[in-house]
């Protein structure tokens, strides 16, 4: 996963086991915070990303024109800054990425998943509160 350096705009290879640690800009040394807002990501970063988080993972499937996926969005994004460091939130749009729409059977969006240890653990169509996905985040961290 490549994250540029907030201080210095340097672009920092970061192995998806590490996404939620702060690491350190190889040019500047200025710390890399964990992402806080969602990851927009396509098939090869998705793999990599949910097989190796240490946390757990919320997945948004959308499409630009989806009225209700704009709604949620704001929803999506305050989960992926209070969650900083403790879950990663990714977005797949899934005109773009339909061969991930495909794999994990989207019919209807927004549809969100969770992973945990590699794992789907939940899935939900349709909109969702902040606070019911935090929920569902604690639950999926739980052992």
């Amino acid at each position: 996963m490549i994250r540029a350096c907030p201080a210095c705009g340097k672009k920092n290879r970061v192995p998806a086991t590490h996404l939620t640690d702060v690491g350190r800009c190889g040019a500047c040394k200025a710390a890399l915070p964990p992402p806080s807002a969602p990851i927009e990501v396509g098939a090869r970063d998705f793999d990599e990303i949910v097989a190796g988080a240490r946390v757990p993972v919320l997945i948004d499937f959308w499409a630009s024109w989806c009225g209700p996926c704009r709604m949620i969005a704001p929803e999506v994004a305050a989960v992926a800054s209070a969650r900083a460091g403790r879950a990663l939130v990714l977005k797949v749009d899934t005109d773009r990425q339909t061969e991930l729409a495909a794999r994990f059977q989207i019919q209807s969006i927004p549809t969100l998943l969770v992973f945990s240890n590699g794992a789907a653990v939940g899935r939900h169509a349709g909109f969702q509160s902040r606070a019911a996905m935090e929920r569902w985040l604690d639950a999926a961290a739980r052992p």
